[in-house]
């Protein structure tokens, strides 16, 4: 059994796109998938299964989630080895020592190369960094993420691809929830 953590864009406690975290796991638990966790009430989602293809594996829980509770979200899925080479190889956490409160993940829901991405004119303000490792987009926003424009809406647009983004202090407590299995 492999364990996987789930990344569902745009998943909210209220408003557009509401879901409520015990149905989200039964929608889970209907693909027979195992051990569902969900972590906080914005689409994190830790199973086991023995299946091994994760672009398949996020297929087929879009169309559950859509299906059972009528929403049509994409879905990111990471082996938990892949969320915790993410965490361990954030080159900016904890070289900047600022508070992990600052950084972010933006999870890229396709590949792009590292030209495509340092093609892009980045919007950053003062201080602002993002680094491209893997499939994940790794932020320092010193300002706060609310008041960044290199948020998930603009990789979205400028890289034509969906995305999603946790903060810092989510990745690591999803790699901690991983390891505890």
């Amino acid at each position: 059994m492999t364990t996987f953590v789930a990344l569902l864009r745009g998943i909210n406690v209220s408003g557009r796109n509401m879901i409520r975290m015990a149905d989200l796991q039964q929608s889970f638990a209907a693909l027979k998938l195992d051990n569902v966790q969900t972590y906080l009430q914005s689409g994190n989602v830790l199973f086991s299964t023995g299946r091994t293809d994760a672009a398949a594996l996020a297929a087929t829980i879009k169309d559950r989630i859509a299906d059972d509770l009528g929403h049509n979200v994409e879905v990111r899925v990471l082996t938990a080895k892949e969320l915790a080479n993410i965490a361990s190889s954030n080159p900016l956490w904890p070289r900047l020592g600022a508070d992990e409160k600052l950084f972010h993940g933006t999870f890229l829901f396709r590949r792009i190369s590292q030209t495509a991405f340092r093609n892009l004119k980045l919007p950053a303000q003062g201080g602002e960094q993002a680094v491209l490792v893997g499939q994940t987009i790794l932020l320092f926003c010193p300002h706060r993420y609310g008041k960044t424009k290199l948020n998930n809406g603009f990789f979205e647009k400028a890289l034509s691809i969906h995305a999603t983004t946790r903060n810092w202090r989510t990745v690591l407590a999803l790699r901690e929830l991983c390891e505890r299995r």
